[in-house]
């Protein structure tokens, strides 16, 4: 929503505070308190006339009914002031609720194009790749801090190439997946000492800040760690059936620990800890004893790890770089409006139901990768009951409070969407037969009624289910008339992911009943 309209906002502040200065107290007789009644019936109204145009995906919409509301309520200032016994205050307190909600971005941490930028950069003069000597002068103490501990090398300037050509896209996503979940996972990296940049870095390379992604080798989470790295830094199956691994704040911290715990083992060498965070401790660890602790750039340490070591630690620097002066290289980061709050659910409805409810105002690509991501222990197709609380933010409270409430048409059309079954718009009229030579060119003839095709037995509901392509757990237990916990529970399955594969065979027992 644009900012546009605060001036005229402020203008009529400038009138009710005008007005509130020189209106006198009257006693009221009873035609004043009906006169006072519609006064403020009218300033209600216009009110929600404005708050419901900030709400508007139609920018020239929204400026239309938001200056209609604001003329309202001029209009009522007017008559207030010369209305016996109005009290101008209560006019007041409805413009400060006003003023609050003409700017959104503000109350909810929008960025702006340079506004909170991890380092306040300065008069930079050279817009291309620092080297190694000029790097320190163009960053604030913790870029400082971090180019101290890395060495900004070709490999690494490369990295910067990379992200800012064909990963720009996953460089912008990252960006904003990490300002949803900042809040989550940056404390735990201040907690250990540890750069928020390289935090950055590394969530940027493992996942795109994607809570729910995996890897076929069995790593999952923002963080991306296997099961026994995992457990060793307490993540795992809390007791509940969810992996801790998907939860930011948990990852975070374990991640803060792993770097630590491997950079007092690596003599402080980032660029050895983040080889021991690819390409497993044990390996870095014999390659820094076998090699008298060299750097990893030497060319006897760079030649034992694999390939995709070599290409993982520069990326991450240079993810880690960009985040720490985007403006040196042309970055503006997407606005982004992260603010945390919460939402309870008037009626049941799942994230993929809230994602098209909520729409994508004030968002380009919408809010389901905020709601998977603040909401990891949930699946996207996850029928959730009403009266569960789900973290969100402060942008998208008003969005589900006017559009996916019992009774709203958008609501109602979400849940109609996500109920569709691509199946069920197949239909099966009989057998199928060829055509006969003399049907082709039909002869006049008196119609004959079509035989009516017996009714086929019921068939036994099936015992087991062969997982297809593009099936979920959700759909599956939809189908086959499961409760989506039951069937988890009789395959094992954990929440959230609830892990499945073409051509897997599920148990359907207690299904069909």
């Amino acid at each position: 929503m644009s900012l546009r309209l605060i001036p005229a906002a402020a203008a009529l502040a400038a009138t009710l505070f005008a007005a509130l200065a020189t209106t006198p107290v009257h006693a009221q007789s009873r035609r004043d308190q009906a006169a006072i009644t519609v006064l403020q019936q009218r300033m209600d109204a216009a009110e929600k006339q404005y708050r419901d145009g900030l709400l508007a995906e139609d920018e020239t919409a929204a400026n239309k009914a938001t200056k209609a509301a604001l003329d309202a309520m001029e209009a009522v200032v007017a008559a207030c002031a010369k209305q016996r016994g109005c009290q101008m205050n209560t006019v007041l307190a409805t413009y400060e609720r006003l003023l609050k909600a003409s700017a959104p971005a503000a109350a909810d941490g929008m960025v702006g194009e340079y506004d909170d930028d991890p380092i306040d950069e300065h008069d930079l003069t050279n817009m291309d790749v620092p080297d190694g000597a000029t790097a320190i002068s163009l960053l604030g103490e913790e870029g400082q801090r971090f180019v101290k501990m890395v060495q900004f090398n070709p490999a690494v300037q490369a990295g910067i190439r990379r992200w800012l050509t064909d990963m720009r896209p996953s460089l912008m996503n990252s960006y904003e997946n990490y300002r949803y979940m900042r809040h989550l996972m940056s404390p735990a990296f201040k907690r250990q000492g540890l750069p928020e940049a390289l935090l950055f870095g590394i969530m940027a390379k493992e996942s795109n800040g994607k809570v729910h992604v995996g890897s076929r080798a069995g790593a999952v989470g923002p963080m991306q760690f296997m099961p026994a790295t995992g457990k060793r830094f307490g993540l795992g199956d809390d007791g509940t059936g969810f992996d801790t691994r998907y939860d930011p704040r948990a990852a975070a911290d374990a991640a803060a620990s792993y770097l630590t715990e491997r950079m007092r083992v690596l003599d402080n060498s980032i660029e050895l800890s983040l080889a021991a965070y690819n390409g497993g401790e044990g390996r870095a660890a014999r390659i820094f004893q076998s090699t008298g602790g060299r750097s990893f750039w030497d060319a006897d340490v760079y030649a034992q790890f694999p390939a995709e070591t070599k290409d993982y630690v520069p990326m991450v620097i240079a993810a880690a770089w960009l985040y720490l002066h985007p403006r040196d290289y042309g970055i503006t980061w997407p606005q982004v409006s992260s603010k945390p709050a919460t939402i309870r659910l008037a009626q049941p409805t799942s994230i993929y139901e809230l994602t098209i409810c909520i729409g994508n105002s004030g968002s380009r690509d919408g809010y389901m990768r905020a709601l998977r991501n603040l909401n990891p222990r949930h699946a996207a197709d996850e029928w959730l009951p009403a009266g569960s609380l789900l973290n969100v933010t402060a942008r998208i409270v008003p969005l589900y409070e006017r559009y996916c409430t019992p009774g709203k048409r958008r609501a109602e059309l979400a849940k109609q969407l996500v109920a569709s079954n691509v199946q069920s718009a197949v239909v099966r009229v009989g057998a199928v037969s060829s055509l006969s030579p003399s049907m082709v060119a039909p002869v006049p003839q008196a119609a004959t009624p079509a035989p009516v095709p017996a009714k086929p037995a019921k068939a036994a509901a099936p015992k087991s289910y062969k997982v297809q392509r593009g099936d979920t757990l959700s759909s599956i237990a939809r189908k086959q008339g499961c409760d989506i916990g039951g069937l988890a529970k009789a395959n094992k399955l954990k929440a959230p992911g609830y892990a499945i594969k073409p051509g897997q065979t599920l148990s359907l027992a207690g299904c069909n009943d």
